[in-house]
């Protein structure tokens, strides 16, 4: 099952794990298996790519970097094709995700002898990018019949739990995931503040989009790992928010004014 309606699909350089975690996943429907389980998977295959790369490892880092994002295509995969959506398992996949890229990111920074100051700067760059990705994509899922909704808009408060959940439980992982992602969520509704109204995305502005998706930016990552380009990596990201301005912009101008 896809997030999104056959219209509205468009070609996603960020979800290259999806065609290999539909493989998998279709050989777990019937298993005890969880969508809760692979999460715990893919975040244990993120940080074992960091203590890779701090043990000089670098093509095994990028291999576990580029499981991670498979594994990360095969929990809300599994979650859909076994119909057990899980806002416990949205919101671990979040935390994992925040957290990993931090710590890939010090390690990086570590290894490659940048200061504190620029590994944080890139990690605020890298969370911005992918917070833009995920806004404009989950306003395209929401504004279209029959598109996936368990991610909303406006994340306000903890949603009611699915009969099988805790809602304890549901709240607790709510309130972590609005600490650790306020700043990012506040800052891109910040600079574009009427995104939300927007009806409809064209496929090439979410392609172009998508190159600021989380396993895009993994893959980049693993690229310039196997290639020896560590030190590139932290400033890499750094001006590639540049993007970032171009595409509110046109957002604001050219799609606002004809969708």
């Amino acid at each position: 099952m896809s997030k999104l309606t056959k219209e509205t699909k468009f070609l996603d350089f960020s979800d290259y794990g999806r065609h290999p975690a539909r493989f998998f996943t279709k050989r777990l429907v019937n298993s005890p298996v969880t969508s809760i389980h692979i999460t715990f998977l893919f975040g244990l295959c993120g940080f074992c790519g960091i203590v890779c790369i701090l043990k000089d490892f670098p093509i095994l880092a990028a291999l576990f970097i580029v499981l991670k994002s498979i594994l990360d295509a095969m929990d809300g995969t599994l979650a859909r094709l076994k119909m057990r959506p899980s806002y416990i398992g949205r919101y671990l996949d979040s935390v994992f995700d925040i957290l990993i890229n931090f710590f890939l990111i010090l390690a990086i920074a570590y290894k490659t002898q940048y200061g504190y100051f620029w590994a944080l700067l890139a990690f605020l760059c890298i969370q911005y990018q992918g917070t833009l990705y995920n806004f404009y994509y989950v306003i395209l899922r929401n504004r279209t019949a029959g598109g996936d909704a368990t991610s909303q808009i406006f994340e306000t408060k903890a949603p009611k739990a699915f009969e099988y959940e805790n809602q304890h439980t549901v709240q607790l992982m709510f309130n972590l995931y609005t600490a650790l992602y306020f700043i990012f969520d506040r800052g891109i509704y910040a600079l574009d503040s009427k995104a939300y109204k927007q009806k409809y995305f064209p496929g090439w502005f979410m392609s172009i989009l998508s190159l600021y998706g989380l396993g895009f930016q993994l893959l980049i990552i693993s690229v310039m790992l196997v290639m020896g380009l560590i030190h590139f990596i932290i400033p890499f990201f750094i001006y590639f928010s540049i993007l970032l301005v171009v595409l509110i912009t046109i957002r604001k101008t050219v799609l606002d004014k004809n969708f």
